[in-house]
């Protein structure tokens, strides 16, 4: 098969459109024929290896998993002997090592069927951007209807799909995004915008989700209520040892000196989480937005695209019908 494969950590030249062996399929694994794979900055993690510290998990000299890509949708084309919940031919997505490929494998847990109203991309765009904003306001933030929430970061990849999830919450949403997206955030359902090129943040906020990470905690802090949570996110600020989780230690030491809440905010995709997001999408109350899709093969350049250009939303490669 047909991969994107990566022997050393640097930029996007290390990436090469190559020959990969197929996966083996184990006994609670599901073979896939990939339709669509997500592009998301953990993608860019994973090439460059950096922060350093992250390589303590992706392998310290080269990559343990040479293929890249995590988010996934296709068809199923094969199952193990203890998998009961798909079958041949069944429409899925979720996570899994390596779906930057004709062909991956995932165990039956990180996946679910896709929602039917979702194209392949659509639905490959999802899980981890979806459960980092889902673990984000919920999990992290314990949003509740009737808050005032502060997304900045509002038209990215995760925060895109944490407008939509504010808004079902029942929250009062305020989107930061530059001026050329704030159309883009309200129609996702932000209640106001503010345009951080040319407007001060301003306001009081029961919860902020910071996925832009170019602010300090003083500033922040001055934005949340007395008792408002603060959830630090993306960004890819920081040295090159920690990244953007600087903050977030900087945070774990303030809070206990404080009546706000500062939480840091790591999110793995979890099968629950997975799930809710299924539900919500096939109900229509969180849909991905696509900025633009690329072919497997132009997978160095969807990387290039996603760090340069700051897509609305999330950008996709896929791999067209059988």
């Amino acid at each position: 098969m047909k991969a994107i494969v990566q022997q050393a950590y640097g930029s996007t030249e290390m990436l090469s459109y190559a020959d990969a062996p197929m996966p083996v399929v184990g006994p609670d694994g599901v073979l896939i024929r990939v339709r669509a794979a997500g592009v998301d900055p953990g993608v860019w993690h994973m090439m460059t290896g950096l922060p350093l510290a992250g390589r303590l998990v992706l392998g310290l000299r080269k990559p343990k998993v040479a293929i890249r890509g995590w988010d996934v949708a296709g068809i199923v084309e094969g199952v193990g002997a203890q998998v009961t919940r798909f079958r041949r031919g069944d429409a899925v997505f979720g996570t899994t090592d390596g779906s930057f490929a004709e062909f991956a494998c995932a165990p039956e847990r990180k996946l679910q069927l896709k929602p039917p109203n979702l194209s392949f991309e659509e639905a490959a765009a999802l899980p981890v951007s979806g459960t980092t904003a889902l673990t984000g306001l919920r999990d992290a933030g314990g949003i509740r209807a009737g808050q005032r929430v502060l997304i900045i970061g509002a038209g990215g990849g995760v925060g895109h799909l944490a407008v939509q999830l504010a808004k079902h919450f029942g929250a009062e949403v305020t989107g930061v995004c530059s001026a050329a997206k704030a159309e883009f955030v309200s129609a996702l359902g932000a209640d106001h915008i503010i345009d951080y090129t040319g407007e001060k943040l301003s306001g009081s906020y029961d919860l902020i989700l910071d996925m832009a990470g170019g602010r300090s905690l003083t500033e922040l802090r001055a934005l949340l209520t007395p008792a408002g949570t603060l959830v630090l996110g993306g960004g890819e600020g920081g040295g090159r040892i920690l990244g953007s989780t600087e903050r977030s230690i900087r945070a774990l030491f303030v809070t206990p000196f404080v009546r706000q809440r500062l939480r840091g905010l790591l999110s793995l995709p979890k099968p629950e989480s997975l799930s809710v997001l299924a539900e919500l999408a096939t109900a229509g109350a969180v849909l991905p937005k696509i900025d633009r899709t690329f072919a497997l093969p132009d997978a160095a350049a969807a990387v290039d695209y996603l760090v340069t250009a700051h897509p609305r939303g999330k950008i996709a490669l896929t791999l067209g019908s059988d």
